[in-house]
């Protein structure tokens, strides 16, 4: 396994998610195992039902690991460092990370209309609609997930 790991950040509605969803579709149909982990700075996303079991084992404060045949998933009650994480994951090429933009790994930066430089000290890459250039900074285009999957694997950093 490459055990690759790059991430993508961008202001809200920018296309990072569609983005690494078509990396990650690329990279899958090319046979390789992808991760995607996604940064919640708001605490915002919901994963569990009211009313399941595994919900109200955590609502009573447990830590909560459902296992089924075809997938496992891990509810802690506790933050986890991305060290502590790619521990747990095992085997991977791909690891694309959403979000956490001081985070030390190779970082594209997505702009949908105007690139906003609070990003760019923490970018290795921008991508925009038009591939538009910004002081030396490596520029992509959005659409061409090709090209963004070749910068990827040429700059991601082995975790």
């Amino acid at each position: 396994m490459r055990r690759l790991a790059v991430a993508f950040s961008g202001p809200s509605n920018s296309g990072k998610t569609t983005l690494i969803l078509k990396v990650a579709q690329k990279f899958i149909n090319d046979g390789f195992k992808v991760v995607v982990i996604k940064h919640d700075p708001a605490n915002k996303a919901k994963f569990d039902v009211e009313g399941k079991d595994s919900f109200k084992f955590s609502e009573a404060g447990a830590d909560v690991v459902v296992l089924s045949p075809t997938k496992t998933t891990y509810f802690s009650k506790s933050q986890s460092s991305l060290d502590e994480v790619i521990r747990m994951l095992g085997d991977f090429d791909f690891l694309l990370v959403e979000g956490l933009k001081t985070l030390d790994l190779p970082r594209i930066s997505l702009f949908r209309d105007k690139i906003d430089e609070s990003y760019l000290p923490f970018s290795n890459a921008i991508a925009t609609p038009d591939g538009q250039a910004y002081d030396g900074i490596v520029s992509l285009k959005v659409d061409d997930v090709k090209s963004v999957c070749e910068w990827i694997l040429q700059n991601a950093k082995v975790v």
